[in-house]
């Protein structure tokens, strides 16, 4: 075992073993908090983080956010986890938003909407009551498109389509990657980042993410795989493009400048180490190198941390980490992080965000910025709690495959 592995808190004791009663602990977890926010629903988005332990209420900003990745991310696990019916709640939300949205018809979906039922028309996006400006205030990142957030809409739908077999779901995933193929294909290689602001007059994002290039790679590769139409395997060639470009023969960088220019080489990112190797079942043996420098540069005790700063357990992505030791065919330390992550249940079933009270990422919330405010906090979040699943029945999300 590494001394990387070691300082990971990775030498530990095994994990608790899910008895035939509870079945798989996060699995339990996720359909326990889910079930009775689900009930007798058709089409709801889920808010991604629930008041945490000593809080009286959540931020105005996500007290009604429900964010796309988050559920795209529920809706795969619950299948992973056997509960077809629930993701398919999920599931249908996040194919009536691609076809319905309250300014743009071109297939776009938003980085975020209101927690709560979505009928047949445009679904609301989420918001406050600003009583100092006596408006309704909105949130200009939620509102935006990450390109993302729109692969991982597809990924979600793709695998309800592989679960179900309703073509409903293949044509909505279409729709989603026409949109990334069509508006923001980037030169020479890769797809840019998306759209930012107020409607109508959304910014568009000219850098590039190393992890956004890896969801559009999975979803186009499993498009191209079911469709044979050769616009998705050119995208899925793009996107794979720009991983080569920044895979630096042993670890990732997270992207591009504006210009399109790599990214300084000091900013880390976890997934970015991680996904491109994890999606891409036919990547270079090379790419799997990113594991150990994350190993290296991203461990932390008990888990791992967002980025280089090492300043806690990011929790979900010490879930990716687990899942990332799975597939690489190194059992016992995905065991041992997935046994780690029982400390982070809460009541819910939900797990927290963070082990810690707050967590640095070295990112800007609004996507033009360059300020590092975007932090994580202690609170129940249904995106780690979704990869927990995932890593613990081994279902690729990027595949829909399962890992023996």
């Amino acid at each position: 075992m590494s001394v990387a592995m070691a300082i990971a808190g990775l030498d530990g004791p095994s994990p608790a073993k899910a008895t035939p009663e509870t079945g798989p602990m996060f699995c339990t977890g996720l359909k326990t908090a889910l079930t009775p926010r689900l009930h007798r629903a058709d089409a709801i988005f889920l808010r991604s983080y629930d008041i945490g332990a000593g809080e009286a209420e959540l931020p105005s900003g996500i007290a009604t956010s429900a964010f796309v990745y988050d559920n795209a991310l529920a809706a795969i696990a619950l299948v992973a986890c056997g509960d077809v019916v629930s993701a398919r709640v999920i599931g249908n939300a996040l194919s009536r938003a691609a076809l319905n949205d309250r300014t743009f018809d071109d297939g776009r979906i938003r980085n975020a909407y209101r927690a709560s039922l979505v009928g047949e028309g445009a679904a609301a996006l989420p918001g406050w009551w600003d009583n100092r400006a006596k408006l309704w205030a909105e949130d200009a990142a939620q509102d935006g498109t990450s390109t993302g957030n729109v692969a991982w809409a597809a990924l979600a739908l793709l695998t309800l389509h592989q679960a179900t077999g309703d073509p409903a779901y293949l044509t909505s995933a279409k729709r989603l990657i026409d949109w990334v193929i069509n508006s923001v294909a980037c030169q020479p290689d890769g797809f840019c980042g998306g759209f930012h602001g107020y409607d109508p007059q959304q910014v568009r994002l000219t850098w590039m993410s190393t992890e956004h290039n890896v969801d559009v790679c999975a979803a186009a590769r499993w498009l191209f795989r079911l469709t044979g139409e050769q616009k998705y395997d050119e995208a899925a060639i793009r996107a794979r493009r720009l991983l080569d470009r920044t895979f630096r023969g042993d670890h990732f960088l997270i992207g591009t400048r504006p210009d399109g220019s790599l990214a300084d080489d000091g900013p880390l990112a976890l997934d970015a180490q991680l996904w491109p190797w994890m999606a891409i079942p036919d990547a270079p043996a090379a790419w799997r190198r990113a594991l150990r420098f994350a190993e290296s540069h991203l461990a932390v005790d008990g888990g791992f941390d967002f980025n280089g700063d090492r300043d806690g357990v990011w929790v979900e992505g010490t879930a990716q980490a687990a899942m990332a030791y799975r597939l690489n065919g190194e059992s016992a330390a995905s065991k041992r992080l997935l046994s780690s992550l029982g400390a982070d249940r809460t009541p819910s079933g939900l797990l927290n965000a963070t082990r810690g009270t707050q967590l640095t990422t070295g990112l800007s919330i609004d996507p033009t910025g360059t300020t590092p405010d975007f932090f994580y906090y202690r609170r129940p979040h249904l995106g780690a709690t979704a990869w927990a699943a995932l890593a613990e029945t081994g279902w690729n999300p990027f595949t829909g495959a399962e890992v023996q």
